[in-house]
């Protein structure tokens, strides 16, 4: 291991300091990898970049270190380190990774306006596509054109020509420039018929639709879901009903029903049926054809009822979308239908999502005893109470000050039921970080201490370094200054981390 960075006077007196020097101390590579993916961000986000790199220079495993000297080098670019952050990319081992950390940094430098440095490190690259792009987003941004069109004359690369058209058509539609913004989405279309991967293609292409739909030409968009669609029916792997979904639904959002349905019959797999049918539903409810947006969704849920476990080609993606057809009848304003479809959920996690949302929209909708109720069918401690912060969330877009509190008071008098120390850490934060959103910082100091109390208890060491990483965070946004008590608490997981094993 290499040389450690954090003393013990600094550990004692800071919890990101103390984290850093629990996690130095990890014999396991893989432990210390993932306490340092917690820490390393948070010194960047302090701006101290110099320590973020010490730290992630000395792990040990080469994909981990890779990817925090990527982030670190792209917040030096940031703050206009251009040495320091092309230093940090030369140091990266992986030739793919520092690829992509030089990407990230020249994208950085042509987004700041400094073309000149953009340019110089694309010029150095084997592959400087997409900082050509990034150039030219910032050109078109600075109103010169003609140098933006030169520099996009320099990409070879299809698909890059079309994320930097892409960027510039919606800089353009935010700026009311929709004619500009259709000439743009013209060359990306034409861009776009030139990437030679099929799956690619059809993405871009619906992406590019979705544009014109923004910009007030939906001709334009059912014209380019149209070849979206033309390609995605030659199509012969799992990729074709995806993509075929995206085309239905885009003809559909751009006013053309009869082609939407036209392309939705040739979906053959129920689950990517069923989530078309989703999106058809919210779009007449949001039509005020609410009738049809509910019998849309009941037939969605009938289609993925139907499917057999044979038929089934991604069992996950049927289960999240299970989720959202409950909490899409709850927002339909059918909760108790939502609720038995929740329920059947072969997901643990998918299920309490839809649960939760259903117990949002519920409090929304002001029915608060039914939405507790919904709560209550939530079993496990931990996944209860982050619903109940989800209401408290719900009570404070109402406007209802107190009774978001309420919620959160709740949540924190509850929280000791959690049995797993790094569940009921996680809890305590989130309620200490809502009850400062709250202006209760001293509600939130109080829970801010339970939790270091809690962590000390953690056995697990880089679940224990992770958890005091994130705890920070809110000593910092608290405002909280270290009581003697946790003073105390930090020392004896210090001592403990430096006994020998």
């Amino acid at each position: 291991m290499a040389d450690h960075f954090i003393s013990t006077e600094q550990a004692e007196n800071d919890l990101l300091a103390c984290a850093a020097f629990l996690g130095e101390r990890i014999k396991s590579g893989t432990g210390h990898a993932e306490a340092m993916r917690s820490v390393v961000p948070r010194y960047l986000a302090r701006g101290n970049v110099d320590l973020a790199a010490e730290l992630a220079n000395a792990v040990d495993d080469p994909f981990s270190r890779d990817k925090l000297l990527i982030i670190i080098a792209a917040k030096c670019a940031e703050l206009d380190d251009d040495e320091y952050a092309l230093q940090l990319a030369d140091a990266i081992e992986d030739h793919g990774m520092q690829a992509e950390a030089l990407e990230r940094i020249a994208v950085i430098r042509a987004r700041k306006g400094d073309v000149e440095k953009a340019t110089e490190i694309a010029d150095s690259m084997l592959h400087p596509e997409y900082v050509f792009g990034g150039i030219a987003v910032y050109q078109v941004s600075n109103g010169d054109q003609a140098a933006a069109d030169a520099m996009l004359d320099r990409i070879e690369y299809p698909n890059a020509r079309v994320s930097a058209l892409q960027q510039i058509a919606r800089s353009q539609i935010t700026a009311n420039e929709n004619e500009n913004a259709l000439t743009t989405l013209e060359s990306a279309v034409t861009a776009a018929g030139e990437i030679e991967h099929e799956e690619e293609k059809i993405r871009a292409l619906c992406e590019l639709g979705t544009l014109f739909i923004e910009a007030g030409s939906n001709d334009k968009a059912i014209e380019t879901f149209g070849l979206a669609q033309a390609d995605a029916e030659v199509l012969d792997n799992i990729h074709r009903d995806f993509s075929l979904v995206n085309c239905a639904l885009g003809f559909l959002y751009a006013g053309d029903e009869d082609r939407a349905d036209a392309a939705l019959d040739l979906v053959t797999d129920k689950t990517q049926m069923a989530s078309a049918l989703v999106g058809f539903s919210r779009a007449y409810w949001e039509d005020e054809r609410k009738g049809e947006g509910i019998e849309t969704l009941d037939e969605s849920y009938a289609i993925l009822k139907s499917q057999r476990d044979i038929e089934t080609r991604d069992s996950r993606a049927r289960n999240s979308l299970m989720a959202s057809i409950a909490a899409q009848f709850a927002a339909f304003g059918k909760a108790d239908r939502g609720t038995e479809i929740a329920l059947e959920n072969a997901d643990h996690d998918d299920k309490i999502a839809a649960l939760a949302q259903i117990a949002q929209v519920l409090t929304l909708e002001r029915q608060d005893d039914v939405a507790r109720q919904t709560v209550n069918l939530i079993e496990e401690d931990a996944e209860r109470l982050f619903a109940f912060i989800s209401l408290s969330d719900a009570k404070k877009k109402l406007g209802e000050e107190a009774a978001s509190v309420a919620f959160l008071d709740e949540a924190a008098d509850l929280a000791e039921t959690v049995p797993q120390l790094a569940a009921r850490s996680s809890v305590l934060n989130s309620i200490a970080t809502h009850y400062v959103e709250h202006g209760q910082p001293e509600k939130a100091a109080d829970l801010a201490f339970q939790s270091l109390e809690i962590i000390a208890e953690i056995r697990d060491e880089s679940s224990q370094a992770a958890a005091l990483a994130n705890l920070s965070e809110i000593f910092a946004v608290a405002n909280i200054e270290m009581s003697a008590e946790g003073r105390k608490t930090l020392d004896n997981m210090i001592r403990e981390a430096e006994r020998p094993t």
